[in-house]
């Protein structure tokens, strides 16, 4: 199984966000931090906020901040949301449109792997992947300053 980019970038956010908790980051430090697009990291940080995993502010003074304790956002949650249900094979997007459906028994298989896959990513949170926030953010580190501390998170 492959993530999309657009998961692995909606993790990364997540993940800069997380090391720069109790701050209101902008979308072109995190941009810059990582080398990627900041206008397609736009878009991932507007799912992300609709998700609820993370808060944008509007404005002069706006920015963006986790929206819940680390501790409290499950990998399992924010790849599910990100990806969808997984479609593995062709008879897991279509009714009908495989010959074999229903006598394979690779559906099955594939399935219980797919559920596999995200009870195992479901037994950890973002302040797992946190465990070395310091080494983190030092190697995201850079030039852009600090925006202001959010209160009462």
């Amino acid at each position: 199984m492959e993530l999309t980019v657009y998961t692995d970038y909606a993790l990364r956010v997540l993940i800069y966000l997380g090391v720069h908790d109790r701050r209101l980051c902008l979308v072109s430090e995190v941009a810059s931090s990582y080398g990627i697009s900041r206008a397609h990291l736009l878009k991932v940080v507007r799912y992300l906020g609709r998700g609820g995993f993370i808060r944008t502010y509007r404005g002069r003074n706006g920015g963006i901040t986790l929206a819940r304790a680390p501790r409290d956002i499950s990998i399992g949650a924010v790849v599910r949301y990100s990806e969808g249900e997984p479609r593995l094979v062709e008879c897991f997007r279509q009714q009908g449109a495989c010959k074999i459906t229903g006598v394979c028994m690779l559906a099955a298989m594939l399935r219980k792997a797919g559920e596999n896959f995200f009870d195992t990513l479901d037994q950890y949170t973002l302040a797992d992947v946190l465990v070395e926030a310091k080494e983190l953010q030092r190697r995201l580190s850079n030039s852009s300053p600090a925006v202001q501390t959010t209160q009462g998170q």
